[in-house]
């Protein structure tokens, strides 16, 4: 029961209206839930140093939002940030030119909505959660999800800035592939929140590899690999090369870990060591996680030094540097 409707309700029976027993029930029914709430900390955290996209999470979240909400506006902030080169508009393209982006949007049900490889449309994380709400989809893939998401009144964009197209031309002359450690060229944004509530939403989102194979999709709209929310556990989303993440489900993997008890911070170290048992003979390659569990406390970790992660609670907004499994 709302904490509104009891407090209606013990007005009303202070007058005579109610009898005791109705209170008493509406009575033992807040408490529970209240206490159970108690000590509750909404709180934002993203994948990097995306400050503007933390901030805007914990904008909702201050007002009373949902953490769906918080989520989703969140990582809109890079979607639409035409500088960021790794995330929705202004994108980096694969080897043909063609700006193709992937997300995925998680809620405290469960529910959950992912595009694949969609063109043309500046903001994948909405058309995700439109797939999550409208359909009975949880993922739509290129020109499929292109055209739901027009049914759906999104509007064509041409994603190819002329930076983009700039750097993607010089790239040509080479063609050389080869993903950077924690050069951007491979970047997504994660984001989970806790809301007032104490429940838990994630979403992903990403212009995948520059310069990749078209066609090619990585971890961050799959759900389990890329970003994976358990309401009564907490949640994980991670970045880098996806290829890697997808072999091992690794959000699931550290989601899973944390319900056997180990903390975010465990969780991450060990999510990260089963990708290193798995390539023994190759380091070459960034991964990061970041984790919350329904505490509210956080983790991540690294393969390489360089990564790091914001949170954003009413102590402070942090950028945190991650522990890493190899030292510099």
């Amino acid at each position: 029961m709302k904490r509104r409707k009891f407090l209606r309700n013990s007005t009303t029976a202070a007058a005579g209206i109610v009898s005791a027993p109705l209170l008493a029930s509406f009575k033992d029914e807040t408490i529970e839930k209240v206490s159970s709430k108690a000590g509750i900390t909404p709180i934002a955290i993203c994948t990097w140093d995306f400050g503007n996209a933390t901030a805007k999470a914990w904008e909702v979240l201050e007002k009373g939002g949902n953490a769906l909400d918080a989520v989703h506006q969140g990582v809109m902030v890079e979607e639409n940030d035409l500088n960021n080169s790794t995330v929705g508009n202004g994108g980096r393209p694969d080897r043909d030119g063609n700006v193709t982006l992937d997300a995925c949007i998680m809620d405290k049900d469960g529910n959950c909505g992912a595009v694949l490889a969609i063109q043309n449309i500046a903001n994948p994380i909405s058309v995700a959660r439109k797939v999550m709400e409208e359909t009975p989809h949880v993922m739509l893939a290129g020109k499929g999800a292109e055209q739901f998401a027009y049914e759906q009144g999104f509007e064509k964009t041409d994603l190819l800035t002329e930076e983009s197209k700039q750097a993607w031309q010089e790239w040509k002359k080479t063609s050389h592939y080869k993903p950077i450690i924690n050069i951007e060229n491979h970047d997504t944004i994660g984001m989970l929140a806790i809301d007032t509530d104490g429940d838990i939403a994630g979403a992903c989102t990403t212009s995948g590899m520059a310069y990749k194979m078209a066609g090619r999709v990585g971890d961050s709209p799959i759900i389990g690999a890329g970003l994976f929310v358990d309401n009564e556990v907490g949640g994980a989303t991670a970045t880098g090369v996806g290829e890697e993440v997808v072999r091992t489900v690794g959000s699931f993997l550290i989601v899973e870990l944390m319900r056997q008890g180990k903390s975010p911070q465990e969780a991450c170290e060990e999510g990260v060591k089963r990708i290193i048992a798995k390539n023994k003979d190759k380091q070459d390659f960034q991964i990061g996680f970041i984790a919350i569990n329904k505490k509210g406390e956080t983790g991540g970790y690294c393969i390489h030094p360089g990564f790091s992660y914001r949170t954003y609670t009413k102590e402070g907004h942090i950028n945190n540097p991650s522990g890493s499994y190899l030292k510099s």
